[in-house]
């Protein structure tokens, strides 16, 4: 079942690179624009379905965990990979659009954040004074 969130990642990330080639073309950047942050909340949003849905057995819900993890450092290679000076030359529409992602992502880490619900365990409040010889009468 660990390979169906494999799989589940795979598809999100092919997803996010033909998003983001599409993004780059209507850009006129000849370049990926933010496919792999796109394949990102793509799976973000297809666990959370699939969790709500009780579509996400445990074990798959372990393996898209583990690609979850792992996705930061793939998401850095790949950055790596590209070339940011011709970026940077092809003009101020790349800038603005890496701005631009980093808001949106930024926005929508925010409301997920908001509408998952906390699961705070109520404690109780240490009294000031737990001393067994005072009494409410002193």
């Amino acid at each position: 079942m660990i390979i169906f969130g494999t799989a589940l990642l795979a598809v999100c990330h092919l997803l996010g690179i033909f998003l983001g080639d599409l993004l780059g073309q209507a850009l006129d950047v000849k370049t990926n624009v933010g496919g792999v942050g796109i394949a990102m909340l793509l799976l973000i949003f297809a666990r959370l379905y699939m969790q709500k849905r009780d579509m996400l057995p445990k074990l798959t819900e372990l393996g898209v965990e583990y690609w979850g993890a792992m996705y930061i450092p793939v998401v850095v290679a790949m950055a790596a990979q590209q070339d940011m000076v011709s970026a940077l030359r092809g003009g101020p529409v790349a800038v603005l659009s890496a701005i631009a992602a980093v808001a949106i992502c930024a926005c929508v880490i925010a409301a997920i954040n908001r509408s998952e619900r906390a699961h705070v365990e109520e404690e109780s409040a240490p009294r000031l004074h737990d001393n067994p010889l005072l009494t409410e009468a002193e």
